[in-house]
């Protein structure tokens, strides 16, 4: 196994060699990789096999074939904005089978591109599990990661430089849904639409997200849902004039704690064991992930190793639980969808340091403002918007409160904009969020630093 040597302040190791919209919006070739590096990969690409199929086997446990059946048919047939909990949908075995059959797919699609592996890997692979638990179904992913194929091959440039934009852009995969079955379009036309207006969103999302990156500078982890609550605003609005009208979902379940916090203690012991058991030098490797700030999607797995992210990702998952359970949240589709978003960024952007005072900020908030802190919407926003991670981890914790206490308010509001089509509609609160503190930051950490006789 190769290994970085940790050290406090390394620059941080960034993914934009393999996503050109994600992080730089650049083209740089990946390094050359040795043996070591590729059984590394292999390992890593094999956990997270292992993940997807645990996945499956827990959905296929939990429900007989018919009823697995009759649940996608609900699922895929039905409006999925937000919020449209798979769980109070389509049943247990539906949303986990469909959020491992994702997971397995954006497995195979990664590595089948031949791209080396990365920290970004494993956020992109859990954001499709994630979502897979509400919104995203194995049927109206499709269309936008053709689009995006479709993109790469106008602009000439292999697919592997855009894969991880393609899963991520998924998360507007509600309107191709709409199109084919909700607005009720006579015949096959919706199906129709449906393919090629989530091919339109493919094929834009791209060159949108890395313009777009500038305007937070990275301390939002979700570009991406950043960008697509841009796009879908615009698409939304095209809709609204010609007479949509966007409606308002909540399909939220409860009462399988143990059954479902059960499963969430063994993946993450899983992820801790497995870490510990891969990784060498865990406690100066360990320190080296906690003293980055995680902004722009640091990659964890380069300056760790896939075993310090591993445990760093279980670790990440129980504060994500634990949050939840203590704010007398249920798990369901979209709390789990958030815990797990969590635990995946913990191989590229977040730890301990800089997740709690963004979810303190939340709690914060909750004491001063009309809303509970475990309503449905407060929840998600909570769980999503330690994208904002980044600011306590290079600000400091106040700010990281700040930012939580701002979020869990400006989240409530941006959903009405895309009539939520944006599953990451938190990632498009917390890239508003960061655009206007980032600039407030800088100022006031300038000021500090100036000698008493010179004022800005």
């Amino acid at each position: 196994m190769t290994r970085l040597t940790p050290t406090r302040r390394a620059a941080p190791i960034l993914f934009s060699n393999y996503s050109s919209v994600f992080s730089s919006g650049g083209r740089i070739l990946p390094a050359p990789r040795t043996n070591a590096r590729r059984n590394a990969d292999v390992f890593a690409y094999g956990t997270l096999t292992c993940v997807s199929l645990l996945f499956i086997a827990f959905g296929i446990s939990q429900s007989t074939i018919p009823e697995l059946l009759a649940g996608f048919v609900r699922i895929i047939r039905s409006t999925n904005i937000l919020i449209t909990d798979y769980i109070a949908l389509g049943g247990i075995g539906t949303a986990f089978l469909n959020a491992g059959l994702l997971m397995l797919a954006a497995v195979g699609l990664i590595a089948m591109v031949h791209v080396e592996f990365r920290g970004i890997t494993v956020a992109a692979v859990f954001l499709m599990g994630s979502f897979g638990l509400f919104g995203k179904n194995i049927y109206n992913v499709w269309p936008i990661i053709f689009g995006t194929w479709v993109y790469s091959c106008l602009r000439k440039e292999p697919f592997s430089e855009h894969v991880y934009t393609a899963l991520f852009g998924t998360c507007l995969s509600p309107i191709v849904t709409e199109f084919a079955f909700v607005l009720h379009i006579p015949g096959s036309t919706g199906v129709t639409w449906g393919i090629f207006v989530g091919m339109s969103v493919g094929l834009i999302i791209a060159p949108l997200a890395a313009h777009f990156k500038n305007v937070h500078k990275g301390f939002s982890l979700y570009n991406i849902g950043f960008t697509a609550g841009i796009l879908g605003t615009v698409y939304v609005s095209l809709l609204k004039s010609y007479g949509y009208q966007a409606g308002s979902n909540l399909f939220w379940s409860s009462g399988n704690d143990l059954l479902l916090g059960g499963f969430l203690l063994l993946l993450f012991l899983f992820f801790i064991a497995l870490g510990l058991f891969y990784s060498r030098n865990r406690i100066p490797a360990f320190r080296a992930v906690l003293a980055e700030s995680g902004q722009s999607c640091t990659d964890f797995v380069a300056i760790g190793g896939i075993g310090i992210s591993l445990m760093n990702m279980g670790i990440n998952g129980f504060i994500g639980m634990a949050y939840v359970l203590l704010v007398g949240g249920p798990l369901n589709g979209p709390t789990i969808g958030g815990i797990l978003t969590i635990a995946g960024f913990g191989a590229c952007g977040k730890h301990a340091r800089n997740v709690i005072p963004v979810l303190l900020g939340v709690v914060l908030g909750s004491m001063t403002k009309v809303w509970n802190i475990n309503d449905p919407a407060v929840l998600l926003a909570a769980l999503f918007g330690t994208s904002l991670a980044p600011i306590a981890g290079h600000y400091g914790w106040a700010w990281g409160m700040v930012a939580g206490f701002l979020n869990s308010s400006v989240a409530l509001c941006s959903g009405v904009l895309h009539g939520g089509m944006n599953l990451y509609n938190t990632g498009f609160s917390a890239g508003i969020v960061a655009a206007f503190l980032v600039p407030l930051m800088e100022v006031l950490s300038r000021k500090r630093r100036l000698p008493k006789n010179i004022r800005l």
